[in-house]
């Protein structure tokens, strides 16, 4: 039997305990920083390179908006000065049985970016909203 790589389009993400319907969720990205070095007395005239920290990219979610659903502006106004509500984050891609089969977990998540749909008086879509999010990393579990 063949196997066949997964569709994107079946996800789900759980933040604060809810489960909350997105139809974009990007920026599943994590990297490692280089570092290039070169000692003193060195013969060669390039440097070296060895892997530095860390790094991960915001996460972005979008989603059609509601009347009267304001929960992404509720969260992004409880950052204050050196306070902020913090969140764990959970995107699950799920497969054709709604069973998680890759998981990404977000720790201590918080919004930078709020941002409300682009109007358009000749447009027919769905209004969208997005909420950019820092996150102090990212632990992957594929199953």
């Amino acid at each position: 039997m063949a196997t066949y790589p997964l569709p994107v389009f079946h996800f789900k993400v759980e933040w604060g305990g809810q489960n909350v319907g997105f139809s974009e969720a990007s920026g599943l990205t994590q990297e490692v920083q280089l570092i290039e070095y070169r000692d003193g007395n060195s013969p060669d005239y390039s440097t070296i390179k060895m892997p530095g920290l860390h790094k991960f990219n915001n996460i972005t979610l979008k989603r059609g908006i509601t009347k009267g659903d304001n929960d992404f502006f509720k969260w992004l106004n409880t950052v204050k000065l050196n306070t902020v509500e913090r969140r764990d984050l959970t995107i699950s891609l799920m497969n054709e049985n709604h069973e998680p089969v890759m998981v990404w977990k977000a720790h201590n998540a918080f919004p930078v970016k709020v941002e409300g749909p682009g109007l358009k008086a000749s447009g027919n879509e769905v209004a969208i909203e997005s909420i950019e999010i820092a996150h102090e990393g990212i632990v992957l579990q594929n199953d």
